[in-house]
């Protein structure tokens, strides 16, 4: 007999689909857009992305066999993670999961999602110009092998980077996260559709490491995220789950 708290598991078929899907549902704290509508870079024919945090009674971890850590659907272009895998993450400044915690356009948000946004602040820290780089500079990599390739890049991805790179710079030089690409939106969307000369963005990538680089040195954040906070939390939801008040 399968327990009213089993966890997501790699079990298949429609059943055990529908049943993981009504469980994460159950227990998700927090869901919001992402993507191109909290970007401010949506047009007509766009996707929503919905990202969120769910959190497993802890009963869920007692067995040998351990929840997945993530849950794709049933919904398009929907993914939740389980909230110690968004700790884990989030404190190794993860960008998707830091836009997560930050998105203005929220759908869900449970007292337990209400704390753990209260908390994202406990996450930022100088990592940040370490992944935003490594993450642009891998795109920008595969980009160049497109063009060696076949005469062009994904334009999208060259898109993602540049605003990656101009979020992570506002970032360090002010410790806020904003995921609205603002008055960038005309020049990105174009990059996007591939009109504008692979010179001027590669000019543009290397402006934006620069400042962000620059600003590292007077920047507010803090060297290390508040990785004590985050983890008393956890703890909490955790213990909380166990006397049926989470």
């Amino acid at each position: 007999m399968s327990s009213p708290h089993a966890a997501p598991s790699g079990d298949h078929g429609p059943d055990a689909a529908e049943s993981t899907d009504r469980l994460v549902d159950e227990h998700t704290i927090l869901q919001v857009v992402v993507g191109s509508r909290a970007f401010g870079l949506a047009t007509a024919g766009s996707d929503t992305d919905r990202r969120g945090v769910y959190a497993l009674p802890a009963a869920a971890f007692w067995p040998l066999t351990k929840p997945a850590t993530h849950h794709e659907g049933p919904l398009p272009e929907q993914l939740r993670w389980e909230v110690e895998r968004v700790c884990v993450l989030g404190l190794a400044a993860n960008p998707n999961v830091l836009e997560v915690l930050h998105s203005p356009l929220v759908e869900t948000c449970t007292p337990l999602g209400a704390e753990l946004r209260d908390l994202a602040p406990a996450f930022l820290s100088r990592r940040v110009a370490d992944t935003y780089l490594r993450y642009a500079t891998a795109q920008f990599a595969k980009a160049q092998r497109g063009i060696e390739r076949s005469g062009a890049p994904v334009w999208r991805h060259v898109m993602h980077l540049i605003r990656l790179l101009t979020a992570g710079g506002h970032l360090v030089r002010t410790g806020e996260l904003v995921l609205d690409v603002g008055a960038d939106r005309g020049r990105l969307l174009a990059l996007k559709a591939g009109e504008l000369p692979w010179a001027e963005v590669v000019r543009w990538r290397e402006q934006l490491t620069d400042r962000l680089l620059a600003g590292l040195e007077h920047s507010p954040l803090p060297v290390e995220p508040d990785t004590d906070r985050v983890d008393r939390w956890l703890v909490s939801v955790r213990r909380r789950s166990v006397r049926g008040l989470a």
